[in-house]
């Protein structure tokens, strides 16, 4: 069965401290001044009603993902039996088609030309770890799994808590669901 990976992020205890960000780099040796993951801090409302939101954002991993389908030379793909995006460096030419239809800004280009991003530590995934971000927040607030296992983690979340996902109207179905 395919595995439909995906994270569940809850905004209420994140706490912005990077570490996500951090892990990241220096497990996938991303470039100084690079980042496949990043905080982001959104304020919404008035005092007294005012209201800090704090969240990890990454690539999506979309069930309908726009990077994919615009990239003349294939070298965006979905990693067999799953939803999770990559990109080949031999085979990408740095058009950046991609990055320009990417709603969430997710992909960047790493000084070798070719354009980098989020894997979900694909590579820690047979040996059933997490993705380093998950595995290095000190709140427990990235949650990973397989949202097509119903009894994972991530699926009970989503039937429980109050949920969204960010640029919903893009259609791209992301994997990414953040508890507010």
């Amino acid at each position: 069965m395919r595995k439909r990976y995906g994270m569940v992020i809850d905004t209420r205890v994140c706490i912005s401290c990077g570490n996500c960000v951090m892990g990241c780099k220096a497990e996938n040796v991303v470039p100084e001044g690079l980042h496949r993951v990043w905080v982001v801090e959104e304020e919404s409302g008035v005092f007294p009603h005012a209201r800090l939101e704090s969240r990890s954002e990454r690539c999506n991993h979309c069930e309908d993902p726009p990077c994919v389908s615009s990239c003349p030379t294939g070298a965006s793909f979905i990693f067999e039996g799953s939803n999770i995006t990559l990109v080949n460096p031999d085979e990408c030419t740095g058009c950046k088609s991609c990055v320009a239809s990417c709603p969430y800004d997710a992909r960047y280009i790493e000084p070798g030309g070719y354009i980098g991003k989020c894997t979900f530590c694909v590579h820690k995934l047979g040996s059933g770890e997490q993705p380093s971000c998950a595995s290095v927040c000190p709140t427990d607030c990235i949650q990973f799994g397989d949202f097509n296992d119903p009894n994972s983690q991530v699926s009970r979340s989503v039937r429980t808590e109050r949920t969204k996902v960010l640029h919903e109207a893009a259609g791209t179905n992301p994997n990414i669901y953040y508890i507010y």
